[in-house]
């Protein structure tokens, strides 16, 4: 009898704990829920006083002098892409420079450098990234490079670029050929080794620092984005997946192919048998534009497994990729609640860049987003901008809210993140100008891109 008491106790012990908020059985065999943490993440918004900012991907970094470097787009004919810096210890911003001037092209009068689309690496006191086009024609919704205005010249081509952090100089270390925009930027820094995705055509670079040799290994994703849709059209990869181990360097297709850059035979090849065409992240047509087909969106390295971890942007699934053993393991959805709950897409079709590796070194940060307003009615308090952290070893994920201004705006269409070690969180995002009291909105230029922050709710 007392036996059965025991076990009677216990069952009611576990009972009691399930009504506790955020306790599960992951201890026994369960598979690990999302966690709910309901909030707001109260942001704080810079002005960097460049009214042209439309846009930012993927260039926010924090380097080792404790700076937030960061790059505003621009979409004019005239003016482009403009980096600065932000001092956290003093909350001052400065202007780092013009990325025109940078590639020495600022008497050029030609259509400029218009974003910086990539990532930064630093590398012996330098920041590497590279440069792209923001000078656009869309048509039948398919994205071109603009036709020049009367007086320029067109768009000369992306650069290769590095900045020295004692010194404040660029230096413009190599230019992509047939005025191609690099879309794709990632670094080998042990290896001396930038690599790079050009768009619209979608071509393979490697550029080697020491011999200063660019090579091009052509198309790799069939007609890329200049291709005909419904027939050669094909989205370019967003991220390249840099191995420390052996200087392997991998990009997806939109068809769901996952290519390798074989460093020891400086050549690229197929990974046979080893697809991202996956049902789980739904039925894309790879010829049609308007998604990234079956690309991942972003990925990271993890050192202790010696794997990738990566997200599809349409469905936001994310998983695990083992290169060694040519594997793909599905891992769970990683997104909002609120999209989890709806069971429907995000409202942007592409997913998300902003997903990094935080300062502990397991636990991934996503800045995801959420289905419309039209698709959730009566949800709009839950709309915008979430952080949602997933802990690797413990197969933990958690929303941690929304983000939200001072004065109750909330920011969208992020696409950057950096985890900073100072316990702050920083992006580049889109917010909406306050409305004048008439109402009026004042044009088409009431939203504004910059950056903002927020306190990291994660315990580092």
């Amino acid at each position: 009898m007392k036996k059965y008491r025991v076990v009677i106790g216990n069952l009611l012990v576990v009972i009691l704990l399930s009504l506790v908020p955020g306790w599960n059985l992951r201890g026994q065999g369960m598979p690990p829920e999302a966690e709910f943490t309901p909030g707001i993440l109260q942001s704080h918004l810079y002005d960097s006083g460049f009214s042209l900012s439309d846009d930012n991907y993927n260039a926010c970094f924090q380097a080792s002098d404790g700076k937030i470097y960061y790059v505003l787009a621009s979409g004019s004919a005239e003016i482009g892409a403009q980096m600065y810096s932000l001092d956290p210890s003093t909350q001052r911003i400065q202007h780092v420079g013009d990325l025109t001037e940078a590639a020495g092209e600022k008497e050029l009068h030609a259509i400029p450098q218009g974003k910086g689309h990539s990532i930064f690496v630093e590398f012996n006191g330098k920041l590497y990234f590279a440069t792209h086009v923001g000078y656009y024609a869309v048509s039948h919704g398919q994205e071109l490079i603009g036709t020049p205005p009367a007086g320029y010249k067109p768009y000369p081509g992306a650069h290769f670029l590095s900045y020295d952090l004692k010194t404040g100089v660029f230096e413009n270390l190599a230019k992509a050929p047939e005025g191609e925009g690099f879309q794709t930027f990632a670094m080998d820094a042990q290896r001396g080794r930038l690599y790079g995705i050009t768009w619209p055509s979608g071509l393979f670079f490697r550029y080697d620092l020491r011999t200063h040799d660019l090579k091009n290994f052509g198309p790799v994703s069939v007609g890329g984005e200049k291709g005909t849709p419904g027939s050669t059209f094909r989205v370019i990869c967003r991220a390249i997946a840099v191995d420390p181990e052996d200087g392997s360097a991998c990009f997806t297709t939109a068809d769901g192919d996952i290519i390798r850059y074989r460093y020891d035979t400086d050549s690229i090849e197929k990974i046979q048998g080893c697809s991202l065409r996956r049902d789980v992240f739904g039925y894309l047509n790879p010829a049609q534009p308007g998604t990234m087909g079956y690309n991942w969106r972003q990925v990271i390295w993890y050192p202790p497994e010696k794997v990738f971890y990566a997200v599809h942007g349409r469905s936001g699934y994310l998983f695990r990729f083992d290169l060694k053993a040519e594997r793909v393991e599905v891992l769970t959805r990683l997104v909002s609640n609120v999209t989890r709950a709806s069971g429907m897409y995000d409202s942007f079709k592409y997913g998300y860049l902003g997903f990094t590796l935080g300062p502990d070194d397991h636990t991934i940060y996503y800045l995801t987003g959420t289905p419309s307003a039209r698709d959730l009615p009566g949800k709009e308090g839950d709309l915008g901008i979430h952080l949602v952290t997933y802990d690797i070893p413990s197969k933990r994920m958690i929303d941690h809210g929304v983000l939200q201004l001072e004065d109750g705006r909330r920011p969208f269409g992020t696409q950057a993140i950096e985890v900073g070690r100072n316990g702050i969180i920083y992006t580049v995002a889109h917010v909406g100008r306050r409305q004048p009291e008439s109402g009026k909105s004042g044009g088409k230029d009431q939203v504004r891109v910059d950056l903002l922050s927020f306190p990291n709710p994660v315990r580092q």
